[in-house]
């Protein structure tokens, strides 16, 4: 039996990260025991898909605070936690659950000093790297409950042709996926025809990393050019289409690969579901709507070479954005490990009243 893909190992205190730079041709794992490692291994993408980009920081920092010498104080240390923390949250701009994470942190230790006045610097190392290591945990079952809740989308009478986009799977998240872990429930339910997933260009994250795990998971699936989604609709008769997200605002603009928007526009066109698959910690209310969204821009080297091959004309201008803005109309639904955030009779989505519901 295959080894689950991991993205992320971690085990007593020392955290590895599967360097998906070099897949698929090379299966290499790297120490990140350190937060400047960390920080490295979300810039240079290394480690990449929101989930596992915040887990990565959270675990990266937990390593280094269980080497750190006991010479803080309880001030001190807190000092160090969110300065930290605040590093990291550079290394990458646009996915929100980095933030999150960090503000989520931040939150916890701050209440435990402020509570406990008693409590010494070595327990409250201990209490981030418990909660960092709960990260890990908690992204694993919400991903399944994510893949369960997005096969449920489909219709239960007949097989379905899904098509996505980027990297959603093990290797975007702690395991199993968000998008892609809907297809890999579908296929584990009997449920999938055939998979589709775009090669993601400039970052290529498609044909390295996808079709990797469609391969290696024995998922029936088909490798495509971007420019070919629309002609795919109109001839194979896709049934859905489902991507993950970096970043979902308070009206349901999400934010996602580069490429995502014109997946939306073509499947509108075809009559073709599409849905976002994002965990909770996806999402940002503080946002109103997608226009308030920093997107990343990504180094010109990205879109003119090729493994280091140039091959664009010298001297030409690029323009890289690494995201893409994808308006709310445009998606049908938003799957997360809560369920499903439906539209309402206006064609517009509530999420605030939907985490309330939920969450209580």
């Amino acid at each position: 039996m295959k080894p689950n893909l991991e993205a992320i190992k971690y085990k007593n205190n020392k955290l590895e990260i599967l360097n998906q730079l070099l897949l698929p041709d090379s299966f290499v794992y790297e120490d990140c025991i350190s937060v400047e490692q960390g920080w490295q291994s979300i810039h240079q993408m290394k480690v990449r898909g929101a989930p596992a980009i915040a887990i990565t920081a959270a675990l990266s920092l937990a390593c280094e605070l269980y080497h750190l010498e006991d010479k803080y104080s309880v001030t001190g240390l807190k000092k160090y936690i969110f300065d930290k923390l605040d590093y990291l949250c550079t290394s990458r701009p646009t996915a929100v659950n980095l933030f999150k994470m960090s503000d989520q942190m931040k939150s916890l230790i701050e209440n435990v000093v402020n509570k406990d006045k008693e409590i010494d610097p070595k327990k409250l190392k201990q209490i981030f790297i418990e909660n960092a290591e709960n990260l890990l945990e908690k992204d694993i079952s919400d991903n399944k409950a994510i893949g369960q809740f997005g096969s449920e989308c489909f219709p239960l009478n007949k097989k379905i042709k899904i098509l996505t986009h980027c990297n959603t799977g093990s290797l975007a998240t702690s395991g199993y996926g968000t998008a892609l872990g809907i297809i890999r429930s579908l296929h584990s339910n009997n449920k999938l025809e055939h998979a589709y997933a775009t090669e993601t260009r400039p970052y290529n994250q498609g044909a390295r990393l996808t079709a990797f795990e469609l391969v290696y998971e024995n998922i029936p699936s088909t490798l495509i050019t971007d420019s070919m989604v629309s002609f795919l609709m109109k001839e194979k008769g896709i049934d859905g289409v489902v991507v993950g997200a970096d970043r979902v605002v308070a009206n349901g603009d999400t934010a996602n690969k580069i490429g995502t928007y014109q997946l939306a526009i073509a499947a509108a066109y075809h009559n073709v579901p599409f849905y976002v698959a994002a965990p909770i910690t996806s999402i940002d209310c503080t946002k109103n709507n997608g226009s308030e969204i920093h997107i990343e821009e990504r180094p010109k080297h990205e879109l003119t070479h090729i493994n280091g091959i140039q091959i664009a004309a010298k001297g030409i201008d690029v323009w890289n954005p690494s995201f893409d803005i994808t308006p709310a109309k445009l998606i049908t639904g938003i799957v997360t490990e809560l369920g499903v955030i439906p539209k309402n009779l206006d064609g517009e989505f509530n999420i605030k009243e939907f985490l309330l519901k939920k969450q209580k």
